[in-house]
């Protein structure tokens, strides 16, 4: 038994040195053998999922606040602002409320940012290829476009996959205590929706979030990366140090492409979330209003959606939430390039996103 219990812990301790050893080889530009490029896939899936994760609890209390008032009932608005609306949510619900939908939000966003990263990519491998037999130059680099046209295949790709998730996370984010029928929890909400609903329902507001995911996440590479070799490349205020960028820096980089990204798409966000509560038979107050002020949730597409809220709210309608959203994805854009950049380097994966 004793001798059976050293076999094991020898195991376990080679295992660890290889790991470790690999991990230098890679930091170290080594090439890797063929064997192990399984396990560098699993690893970027790793670090991008960990990205996601980590950026969107960081910033979950300004989530919920963003899609509360983006579905808000316009006769029976309960708030305006960002900081009125987290006092509300902390006086109504308390602290918990805050983070209300976040577990479903992880459980999306994980596989969702593993995915993007990871799909980045390889889009990015197949474009550039395609771009050198093009030119016929062997030494071209992606241009900002190109980088534009891999962050939208990747964004499309990520989005689509996950998409009923981010569904039924819109739901569960939406309802309160006083809501008339509470989802439990993400598989709860997913079989109540296919139940009641159809499974067409989960992907109610599909086409606007493709629309809006291509000039978003296509814009939040695309800047992330050109910013990064321009400072690279040029230097300006003595920011690259052993041709390296600082964490700082970085985290400048992602909070400008992050800026960018979702003020161009932010309409259609908006367009898509009131889409995902059309059908809901137990919809909260804050989307049906009380009372005199209660009113159906009714449209039959994008288009009808857009004109009904742009005709009865007026055109800042398609910007509600845009001030929490912005507080929101700017620090979670940066946290997401710079986490996903950090965990592939501690797992020795040699390819980072800007290369």
């Amino acid at each position: 038994m004793a001798s059976e219990n050293v076999k094991t812990g020898e195991s376990a301790v080679t295992t660890i040195v290889n790991l470790a050893e690999e991990a230098k080889l890679a930091r170290e530009g080594v090439v890797r053998a063929p064997s192990y490029a399984l396990a560098s896939i699993c690893k970027s899936l790793v670090a991008g999922g960990v990205a996601g994760g980590v950026s969107r609890t960081a910033v979950a209390p300004l989530e919920r606040l963003k899609i509360l008032l983006q579905v808000q009932n316009p006769h029976n608005i309960k708030y305006n602002g960002t900081l009125q609306g987290l006092k509300y949510i902390w006086r109504t619900e308390g602290f918990r409320g805050l983070f209300k939908g976040n577990g479903t939000n992880c459980a999306r966003i994980v596989p969702n940012s593993a995915v993007k990263f990871f799909s980045y990519e390889q889009a990015s491998k197949g474009i550039l290829y395609l771009y050198q037999q093009q030119t016929g130059n062997e030494d071209a680099q992606l241009t900002p476009l190109l980088r534009l046209g891999a962050g939208a295949c990747a964004g499309i790709i990520a989005m689509s996959a996950t998409y009923p998730m981010d569904m039924v996370r819109g739901r569960i984010t939406v309802q309160t205590e006083a809501s008339p029928y509470q989802y439990r929890g993400m598989f709860h909400a997913l079989s109540t929706v296919l139940r009641e609903e159809g499974p067409r329902a989960l992907y109610k507001g599909w086409l606007p979030s493709v629309i809006g995911v291509i000039p978003y996440v296509g814009l939040n590479f695309a800047v992330y990366e050109s910013l990064k070799d321009w400072l690279i490349k040029s230097n300006p205020f003595g920011l690259v140090e052993n041709s390296e960028l600082s964490v700082t820096t970085r985290l400048a980089c992602g909070a400008a492409a992050g800026t960018v990204g979702q003020t161009v798409a932010y309409p259609l966000d908006v367009i898509r979330r009131r889409m995902q509560m059309v059908g809901w038979s137990h919809a909260a107050s804050v989307l049906t209003g009380d009372g005199r002020g209660k009113v159906p949730l009714e449209c039959t597409g994008m288009i009808d959606a857009f004109r009904k809220t742009v005709q009865h709210e007026g055109f800042g309608a398609l910007y509600k939430g845009l001030v929490p959203n912005s507080v929101k994805v700017v620090p979670s854009i940066a946290i997401a390039f710079v986490t996903y950049e950090v965990v592939k380097d501690i797992l020795g994966v040699e390819i980072r996103i800007s290369d």
